[in-house]
């Protein structure tokens, strides 16, 4: 069943905020993102959580990632690694609702190695997880570790991702379906017109997005969005609907107003508001 992601599929799924609330309510969100070579993949992810409607947002990075989001968004908390990559596990995953995982994580067999404990601590716990570029990049070399995905999580990825990702000769389409299936968790292919494909069969379809949206970042914005939306309170299949909607809604404003040549990543967060507002009011 293919079912397309619009404000009528969307509003009846929105999340309020009663009066009688404080931060506590609505979630807390990890970030594991980021290295000392890639500072602005944590600054977009970071950035685009606190614009989810989250709680709380930790980044766990390097020093010098941690610096550059400090410098952009002083209301995040902060998580040093001790060294140049991502080496060591967080510590009390139980705070966290969701861990958003892989935008400028870099590659390398230490990475690697913390990744998978980072997995199994989240498995045990049942954190639900996002995974996007590298972490993605460290499945397709180690996919065994797959199985070990908490249920609920979400993939995103794009379509050479996917291939690397999918031992199958199959379609795009069917590969992600499979994934979904087999590993009990949705799988956003990005692209024109996103899809997410859920472990029942179930296949949304983005309504929003142009080709403005393919600019380095762009997808950094999208992983920390829908993680936020989680911790939030969305559970994982909403939130992933949403997060393409609004990433692809900015996106198409941001067309209008500057043209798709002429907007930026960072762009996408300041521009969430706008989606948000509208289907508010829709």
């Amino acid at each position: 069943m293919m079912i397309p992601i619009d404000p009528n599929y969307l509003k009846p799924r929105l999340l309020g905020r009663a009066i009688e609330s404080h931060k506590g309510d609505f979630g807390h969100l990890l970030l594991v993102c980021g290295c000392q070579r890639m500072p602005g993949a944590a600054v977009l992810a970071t950035g685009a959580a606190l614009h989810s409607g989250c709680g709380l947002v930790t980044l766990h990075s390097t020093s010098r990632a941690l610096q550059a989001v400090v410098n952009n968004y002083p209301s995040a908390m902060l998580s040093e690694d001790p060294d140049d990559c991502f080496s060591i596990v967080p510590e009390s995953l139980e705070r966290y609702k969701c861990i958003a995982v892989g935008p400028g994580l870099g590659r390398g067999s230490q990475t690697e190695d913390v990744l998978h404990k980072l997995l199994l601590a989240a498995g045990s716990l049942g954190i639900p997880l996002v995974l996007d570029a590298d972490a993605l990049n460290a499945l397709s070399v180690h996919p065994w570790w797959m199985a070990e995905i908490p249920a609920g999580s979400v993939m995103t990825p794009h379509l050479g991702e996917l291939r690397r990702l999918s031992p199958w000769n199959d379609s795009p389409e069917d590969a992600a379906q499979r994934l979904a299936r087999n590993f009990t968790c949705h799988v956003v292919l990005k692209g024109s017109h996103s899809k997410i494909y859920s472990p029942d069969g179930t296949v949304l379809v983005n309504s929003t997005g142009n080709p403005g949206l393919a600019k380095g970042g762009s997808g950094d914005v999208l992983t920390g969005l829908i993680g936020g939306l989680i911790a939030r309170g969305y559970p994982s299949r909403d939130a992933a609907a949403l997060g393409v909607w609004l990433h692809g809604y900015a996106g198409d404003r941001l067309t209008e107003e500057f043209t798709p040549e002429c907007y930026s990543s960072q762009d996408l967060i300041d521009a969430l508001w706008k989606g948000f507002q509208d289907l508010y009011t829709f």
